[in-house]
């Protein structure tokens, strides 16, 4: 399935930031970048994004990475290079590890790649951040843009505003124009006549390019510059009236359905939305779908059997969802590709990572001071158990071995 570009005249080159480690999500972004984590058990966060992109016709996508970028950029290139083709340009910051620090902000990302840029002689750049969960064609945010005059347009959704200082806050007319621009204000704003909500940036903007790259130029001459969008190149834009809002909506005038997952509260929440019913759209591009091929040779078959495995159209080796015994008991929980729990297990708001193997009637996220001396309980009751985790406990507490682990097939082994 190819990216039709037919539709847009003046197609805008995509500028997706991908580097980040979302430290938010702890021990599940230790060995790889936070859109390259396991969402559900056939993608991965950063497939939504791209997924839009197809969707909305937007072929040329370059993707700026860096935070222990192997696992991400292998998965890019094995399930989206068949749909974006060369059009899919991923650039890591040069020199980078588990602790890189190459690209030195959200703004530097794209001026370190700003002759790539030029080459491509975009009227309008569009950035967004790789780790999102929505479903949104860009194409009206586009349109929009180019019929404001504005030089940046920034789309915006509505969320509690007791969690609006996690993002970038707006304040806007009524005909769009944003008055003030706060990167996660320690009192948000509430929305003129809802004063339990707030409006928020979703990390996704479009800008007139060539009004970008000179506020980058500006911007990487700046020594006391942090080089980041959210600090830096939009409250500028918005100073000078030239920054414009766009409100997306839902498909059939539903309420549209945007989720940030970078907490673990957030992330088994999201998840679990989608369990009993995708609240959007899921993504569908190529290599994604896996396929139960047949396996004649029984080897192999058993190979798979043993590593909760499949084969893709191309004949890689995808994992299959978490196991799960059919008398262990769930609540609120996840339980990710990889992972397994006997018979007996007894789990409440907890998220089980890639590898984890529960032996049987293990009973987790009943008491939470007990979880909270094996394994990661966060203040809103979610509870992160590792392999790790598990082993530590294991070395400590005679007869409380988990079952015996096994490397987990469920990502890609971390090349930083």
């Amino acid at each position: 399935m190819q990216v039709d570009t037919s539709a847009m005249p003046e197609v805008p080159v995509a500028v997706l930031l991908a580097g980040g480690r979302g430290s938010r999500l702890h021990e599940l972004t230790e060995d790889r970048a936070k859109p390259a984590v396991a969402f559900g058990s056939r993608h991965r966060i950063v497939d939504f994004t791209l997924e839009n992109l197809r969707r909305s016709g937007l072929g040329q996508v370059l993707v700026a990475t860096q935070y222990c970028a192997g696992p991400l950029e292998d998965y890019l290139n094995r399930c989206w290079r068949p749909v974006f083709g060369t059009g899919l340009r991923l650039r890591r910051a040069a020199g980078t590890g588990m602790a890189g620090r190459s690209y030195e902000g959200t703004a530097d990302a794209v001026w370190k790649n700003a002759a790539e840029i030029d080459a491509l002689c975009p009227r309008e750049v569009v950035v967004l951040s790789a780790d999102h969960v929505y479903a949104m064609d860009y194409g009206p945010m586009i349109a929009a843009h180019r019929a404001s005059g504005a030089a940046v347009t920034i789309a915006a959704d509505v969320v509690p505003l007791a969690e609006a200082r996690a993002f970038g806050c707006v304040e806007a007319t009524a005909a769009g124009r944003i008055l003030a621009f706060a990167e996660k204000p320690r009192t948000p704003p509430a929305m003129a006549g809802d004063p339990g909500r707030a409006l928020v940036s979703m990390g996704i903007y479009v800008f007139d390019w060539a009004w970008l790259r000179e506020r980058l130029r500006r911007d990487a001459a700046d020594p006391a510059s942090a080089h980041d969008f959210g600090h830096d190149i939009l409250p500028g834009a918005v100073a000078q009236g030239e920054a414009q809002v766009f409100r997306s909506e839902g498909p059939g005038g539903r309420p549209f359905y945007w989720r940030d997952v970078g907490t673990l509260d957030a992330f088994r929440e999201t998840w679990l939305a989608f369990e009993t019913g995708a609240p959007c759209p899921v993504p569908e591009g190529a290599g994604l779908g896996l396929r139960a091929r047949g396996v004649t040779d029984p080897r192999v078959a058993a190979a798979l059997r043993q590593a909760d495995a499949a084969l893709d159209d191309e004949g890689s080796v995808v994992p299959l969802a978490g196991r799960r015994a059919e008398r262990a008991e769930l609540v609120a929980s996840v339980v990710m590709p990889g992972a397994r729990l006997a018979e007996g297990c007894r789990l409440r708001r907890v998220i089980l990572a890639p590898g984890v193997r529960l032996a049987e009637g293990m009973v987790i996220g009943h008491d939470p001071q007990e979880d909270a001396r094996w394994f990661r309980v966060t203040p809103g009751g979610t509870t992160l158990v590792t392999p790790q985790m598990l082993a530590r406990r294991a070395m400590v507490l005679p007869g409380q071995l988990p079952l015996a682990p096994r490397p987990p097939m469920t990502q890609e082994p971390a090349t930083c």
